[in-house]
């Protein structure tokens, strides 16, 4: 990864409490993954930025290098990788992933 995509990757993570690397946008997810974390976010209620990755292969390959995450999506919360779909789902099942976003909020 060049030293300039990364510090592009880094810069949107840390301009936004939480973000989603996904196939498409909020309002139209491309995929069935990324569609559940935007349906998790949104009955959350919590703003969220997503960039979307199908529009710049450049930032669809590095995400993955740079969070050693293979699959897209993947969530920010904080600045902090949390996981793809499946994880959110877990979280969200679990009332963690409320806690999360909640906490990353307040900050």
């Amino acid at each position: 990864m060049t030293p300039e995509l990364q510090q592009r990757i880094e810069q949107t993570i840390g301009s936004h409490k939480i973000v989603v690397f996904m196939k498409g946008s909020k309002l139209m997810p491309q995929c069935g993954f990324s569609n559940n974390v935007v349906q998790i976010l949104n009955v959350l209620g919590v703003p969220y930025e997503t960039v979307d990755v199908l529009q710049d292969p450049e930032i669809r390959e590095g995400i993955k290098e740079y969070s050693q995450w293979a699959t897209i999506p993947q969530i920010y919360i904080n600045g902090e990788f949390v996981g793809g779909s499946d994880i959110a789902v877990e979280l969200y099942q679990s009332g963690e992933l409320q806690q999360m976003v909640e906490v990353a909020l307040a900050s």
